[in-house]
């Protein structure tokens, strides 16, 4: 029997955030697409969102009862810790003994860890995906073992072996692959003016309170500008008080949703997106290919979200503001960037210049290639 008639087995291990599941969930999908005859399993962490969102995309699941460091280092909650990470360690090692794959994936996050040691371990060919521009801790600690490691953006050398890194770019989510819709008829569907700028304001699915604020404590500048559509993605979290916040406000040009929906409308729509910094989201926004700034988030580790939007920046494929500038200045800059439809134009194609509409299917590629050799070898 060839290799091409034979079942291979993948383990995908990673999450804690949509950072790390989306793209897992895009990988897995396009390894079944690429290689039918796959078996597939995720390794996540107990009471973390990827326990939830795996098996709504049909897939089964392992936790792990791994905890993150903890920020206290007390004797008891270190001792927690420790005997969380020995117990992840153990359970790893039964589950990779058991389901036996070809090639086991790690797509970031500490849940990673575990799965990827003990494949490293036992002979497994492991495989990294890394979303940002400056690699986590994980990949860094599972880098010098792994047979490939893919990555988004380029000079990531200086985290990784330079012989095995790959700048495949950030799977996307599958709307993307195709055309999005006519930006009138997008319009409509969001209520939205067909005439017209339309300035999308997003601060991710949670929402962020700057983001919102830049745009709440500026009613007086929006005013101003009737020819501009604000179109505010609050979060549900912050919804409330945001309408609250503009109740009063008299003008036409304000929208705002605690969560949208159809984002393939919202960006036919746009004619400028201002979002936070996050390795999916900027690979996303690629891709739409329209002018776009960029607000850090300044709440996660290593600031890697400064470091993603830097990249973008001096490519000038995006304009980059400091979060606790953002109330100050994003509202200015993006009329300003609004009524210069040369450098609009400009951007936007510089930042189309860096997507990578096909990364699942590169990293899938080679997933599948190593499997089948891994098979052959047995």
């Amino acid at each position: 029997m060839s290799s091409g008639d034979q079942e291979i087995r993948v383990l995908i291990a990673g999450g804690g955030t949509g950072g790390h599941i989306f793209p897992a969930l895009a990988i897995a999908g396009a390894v079944g697409s690429l290689y039918p005859k796959v078996r597939l399993l995720f390794v996540g962490a107990q009471g973390r969102m990827e326990m939830e969102r795996v098996p709504a995309a049909g897939y089964q699941i392992v936790g792990l009862p791994i905890k993150g460091m903890p920020r206290s280092m007390r004797p008891l909650r270190l001792l927690q810790f420790l005997w969380a990470w020995w117990r992840s360690n153990q359970k790893a090692r039964k589950v990779l003994l058991k389901f036996r794959p070809q090639v086991v994936v790690g797509v970031g996050g500490y849940a990673s860890v575990p799965a990827v040691q003990a494949a490293q371990k036992l002979g497994i060919p492991t495989v990294l995906q890394e979303q940002n521009g400056y690699a986590g801790k994980a990949n860094q600690l599972l880098a010098r073992k792994a047979k490939r490691i893919f990555v988004a953006y380029e000079h990531m050398e200086r985290f990784f072996p330079s012989e095995n890194l790959v700048v495949s770019g950030n799977p996307i989510r599958n709307f993307l692959h195709g055309k999005l819709p006519e930006a009138q008829a997008a319009r409509r569907e969001l209520g939205l003016p067909v005439n017209g700028k339309i300035l999308l304001v997003m601060g991710g699915s949670l929402g962020a309170g700057t983001i919102n604020n830049a745009v709440v404590k500026n009613l007086s500048l929006l005013a101003q500008h009737p020819e501009v559509t604000v179109f505010l993605q609050t979060g549900a979290g912050y919804h409330a008080e945001v309408v609250q916040a503009v109740s009063g406000y008299g003008g036409e040009n304000l929208k705002v949703v605690d969560f949208i929906q159809r984002m393939d409308l919202a960006y036919a729509a746009a004619d400028l997106i201002v979002s936070r910094a996050g390795a999916i989201s900027i690979s996303e926004l690629c891709v739409v290919g329209k002018p776009t700034i960029l607000i850090p988030s300044p709440n996660v580790a290593e600031d890697h979200q400064t470091r993603n939007a830097e990249q973008l920046e001096q490519k000038g494929a995006a304009v980059m503001i400091r979060d606790q500038r953002a109330v100050v200045e994003l509202l200015p800059s993006a009329f300003a960037l609004l009524e210069d439809a040369v450098e609009c134009a400009r951007m936007g194609q510089a930042i189309q210049m860096l997507a990578h509409p096909n990364a699942a299917n590169v990293i899938a590629g080679s997933i599948v290639e190593l499997a089948k050799e891994e098979l052959r070898n047995e």
